[in-house]
């Protein structure tokens, strides 16, 4: 196989960062230093233009400019069935934010982080009882017969494994006697699946390590 360099800058210019990243298994040095802050920055850059064009712009301000300055009479057209001039709420309660750095002012950001926390809360607490709890409790409700021998011990093994790995997590009680058993059965559960977890994980960042090889090769070497 014969080299043939990419012509590329960005290449280069990744390939570089690349090595910079991986020099870190050697010890830790500016170089490695210099790719981890330029990352950051530019991730947080990004994401903060992305934030501003996507939801400050496309949610408040077009909204806002439309409800202002496109219409007759007043923008407060709530009977009509146009709520966009509202949003001025929610506007002041983000500046409200900002006062965080007037230290006499600072007081007024909490009405605004009280709101947040508050709806956050709310919406996430249904959405994560449905999406999650729920599903997950209707996941576990399965027939332990299912006219097929394998499927119906696959389902035994997993109504076991969910009885014994709750059991395990019971605290009423001293673990002692069949809740003693059982519980220890449940840990042999747990382990094997926290050690699939972590077994998915490491997988997972090995083809990612795989990326960045072949892209060193292939991309910037030219090997074929």
């Amino acid at each position: 196989m014969s080299p043939h360099l990419s012509p590329d800058l960005g290449v280069w210019v990744a390939a570089a960062l690349t090595l910079c990243i991986f020099s870190f298994l050697y010890k830790d040095n500016p170089f490695y230093r210099f790719a981890e802050n330029l990352f950051v920055g530019v991730s947080a850059g990004y994401y903060i233009v992305l934030n501003f064009w996507t939801v400050l712009v496309a949610n408040l301000w077009d909204p806002l400019a439309g409800a202002f300055g496109g219409r007759q009479g007043s923008p407060f057209a709530a009977h009509l069935g146009d709520y966009r001039a509202f949003l001025v709420l929610p506007a002041l309660l983000g500046l409200l934010l900002f006062s965080r750095f007037l230290p006499r002012y600072a007081w007024l950001a909490r009405w605004s982080l009280a709101l947040i926390i508050g709806v956050y809360a709310g919406l996430k607490t249904t959405g994560f009882a449905q999406s999650d709890f729920v599903a997950q409790v209707h996941g576990s409700i399965q027939p332990l017969w299912t006219g097929h021998w394998g499927s119906s011990i696959s389902a035994w093994i997993f109504t076991i494994g969910l009885v014994t790995s709750l059991l395990f997590f019971y605290f009423s009680r001293e673990h002692k006697g069949a809740l003693g058993s059982a519980s220890r059965v449940g840990v042999f559960f747990l382990m094997v699946s926290f050690g699939a977890g972590y077994g998915y994980t490491v997988m997972s960042r090995i083809s990612l390590l795989i990326g960045r090889f072949q892209f060193l090769l292939f991309d910037w070497l030219g090997l074929r």
